[in-house]
């Protein structure tokens, strides 16, 4: 009874607390786990979005003819679903191997200034881009990779080109215009939680360091990688678990029917034959394979992850 009592009141001396954490499982229940049961439709034969998801005949429907794996089998059998598994991992392949490693060499040299004001500078520079949404940084690009566009007229004016071409039509140029422009985009930010484990390093190791004569990459290899390890093992494993999330904001402003030979990933193909050709059901089975795969992914990183440094998630 006392333990009872205690429990007690310490929930109500910590009732802000309480009260901030409960509505945020409230919102994740909500926004997260209640959507799942609507992943159902995904393996009915026919679904209309004016079907209720809670009649009583669809929720009989496992137990009738109009429930299987139809749908995933359809996709396997999509002959563009190579093209889209190709791209999709491509893309996002290309954006961990380019994309990752940058932020962590950019915070560990961003540390290095000692001119606080030039500091403050680079960081509001680099940071701009990740408040501007993909929309008007779609438009920029647009305008920039066009033929008349500054790009062309630099490499036309330095003689890497003779005349100005359209990049965003020609599908051999979009995974590397992609991959470009969404580091130009998160560098900055994605640089800050690296720069925020950084400042907790111990000031004391760089001094000893300092004073035994290691120079300013000695001291970034030696001691602050090492000490920021937890950090970047962590957003790795996130990293590997998003790796068929390829941005869908990103290419769809940039996507068009010139390039989509190499611009249709999972998460396009997903919105064209839901939003287009209204296929409901087959587009929850898409996406439902992509979070399984992803689930997957995450669960063998952090496997790996625990064996080789002996951190992880779970």
């Amino acid at each position: 009874m006392k333990a009872h009592n205690n429990f007690l009141e310490r929930l109500l001396k910590e009732r802000d607390l309480q009260i901030m954490a409960w509505l945020g499982i409230a919102w994740m229940l909500v926004f997260n786990y209640a959507p799942m049961y609507g992943l159902l439709v995904g393996f009915k034969k026919n679904y209309r979005i004016t079907d209720s998801l809670f009649s009583f005949k669809f929720l009989l429907s496992p137990a009738a003819d109009n429930f299987g794996f139809q749908h995933f089998i359809a996709f396997f059998n999509d002959p563009e679903f190579s093209d889209i598994i190709l791209n999709t991992l491509g893309i996002s392949v290309l954006k961990l191997l380019v994309g990752f490693p940058l932020p962590i060499i950019f915070a560990l040299f961003l540390n290095e200034l000692r001119q606080a004001r030039f500091k403050r500078v680079v960081q509001t520079i680099s940071y701009l881009p990740h408040f501007l949404s993909w929309v008007v940084l779609g438009g920029i690009l647009t305008t920039w990779l066009s033929d008349s566009g500054f790009i062309n007229e630099i490499l036309v004016s330095i003689g890497v080109l003779k005349q100005g071409i359209t990049f965003l039509a020609y599908p051999q140029y979009f995974w590397g215009i992609v991959v470009i422009s969404d580091v130009w985009k998160e560098l900055g930010w994605s640089a800050i939680i690296y720069l925020a484990a950084i400042a907790g390093v111990d000031q004391d190791i760089y001094e000893a360091a300092e004073i035994d004569g290691a120079g300013r990459f000695r001291r970034m290899w030696s001691i602050t990688l090492p000490c920021i390890k937890g950090t970047v093992t962590v957003l790795f494993i996130l990293a590997i678990g998003g790796l068929l999330n390829s941005n869908f904001d990103q290419i769809f402003v940039l996507w068009n029917t010139l390039n989509a030979p190499r611009s249709t990933v999972i998460d396009i193909y997903t919105y064209n034959v839901a939003m287009r050709s209204m296929r409901f059901s087959y587009a929850t089975a898409i996406g439902l394979f992509k979070s399984v795969i992803a689930f997957v992914l995450l669960f063998i990183a952090n496997k790996v992850t625990k064996k080789v440094n002996d951190v992880s998630l779970f």
